[in-house]
């Protein structure tokens, strides 16, 4: 049966807008499969640096140990010094991802229009007050 372009259909919608509703919805539902695999990632990455800070750190205390009784000192604090630098890099990277800006995007500039607006109350009852 033929209809007219500008005639609903029986169930009060338009097929386009219900594809156009699906549609969104499964872009919708791609980004958070998208964001879900990348807080696994994250995740996983996470882990894997606890692990490997906790062998540095354990080889650390053993080398500790070890150059009080060795003779070989500077071979020992050759490796010292890495490890320190790869548990700088590790806690860099553990900490820069736990803070980002997306975290703080949202609540800074609800601060920023809120706190705007306070100003320009503010502003206008003091103008017409004064």
């Amino acid at each position: 049966m033929y209809r007219e372009p500008s005639q609903p259909s029986p169930g009060g919608s338009e097929p386009n807008q219900q594809d156009t509703g699906a549609d969104e919805f499964e872009q919708a539902l791609s980004e958070v499969e998208r964001s879900l695999e990348l807080v696994k990632e994250r995740y996983n990455q996470v882990q894997r640096d606890r692990k490997r800070q906790a062998q540095l750190q354990h080889r650390r205390e053993e080398i500790r140990r070890s150059m009080r009784n060795s003779s070989n000192r500077q071979t020992l604090q050759a490796e010292l010094r890495q490890i320190k630098e790869q548990l700088e890099t590790i806690e860099l990277n553990l900490e820069s991802q736990l803070v980002s800006w997306g975290s703080f995007k949202e609540p800074f500039w609800q601060a920023v229009r809120f706190g705007g607006l306070g100003i320009v109350i503010g502003w206008l009852l003091k103008s017409c007050a004064g």
